[in-house]
């Protein structure tokens, strides 16, 4: 009976945490109503770029001189305060997604290229979900000069929920 009793309690013990568990990886709840929107392009010929539009309360960003490039900073607010924003930086061909809200919820920034008549997809990426206040990852591509770059920035894994996008005529370019 003594060993019936420390197996049921050990079966428990484990249903327990395998419902912690699961219930820690849960996906994040998606914004509703979807955060503000906003995107601000730059011709890089005329950079370095820095302030107005490109200062915010996290790292300000500052875009480098790269001949035949166009920048982009998209802003997610939501009840006017950040949620995440996402940069693409044509010198080097970076990526920069950020999570600036430690509330639970997460975004997905899908990306392609055009070049030569050919669309290529790079990826859907999403910062890291730490308990940090400010999350970010970097994507380093290697782009062919002059290729047109679209980002679009989901609410939702599925790729369903549109955001905001820089894409088409309102691409960014390597």
């Amino acid at each position: 009976m003594n060993i019936a009793r420390k197996y049921t309690g050990l079966v428990a013990g484990a249903a327990l945490a395998a419902g912690a568990l699961l219930a820690t990886a849960a996906p994040a709840q998606a914004y509703s109503p979807n955060p503000t929107f906003h995107a601000y392009y730059y011709d890089t010929d005329a950079c370095p770029c820095s302030g107005g539009d490109l200062t915010d309360p996290f790292d300000n960003t500052y875009f480098a001189q790269d001949a035949g490039g166009y920048a982009v900073k998209m802003e997610l607010t939501n009840s006017g305060a950040f949620v995440g924003k996402v940069e693409f930086h044509p010198n080097d061909e970076k990526l920069w997604v950020y999570d600036t809200a430690n509330d639970g919820d997460t975004y997905y920034v899908k990306v392609s290229y055009t070049s030569g008549g050919t669309t290529r997809n790079l990826g859907t990426f999403s910062p890291p979900g730490t308990a940090a206040v400010l999350d970010y990852e970097v994507e380093d591509f290697d782009l062919p000069e002059g290729a047109y770059v679209d980002i679009s920035v989901y609410d939702d894994a599925g790729l369903t929920d549109l955001i905001g996008a820089a894409r088409g005529t309102g691409a960014a370019i390597a």
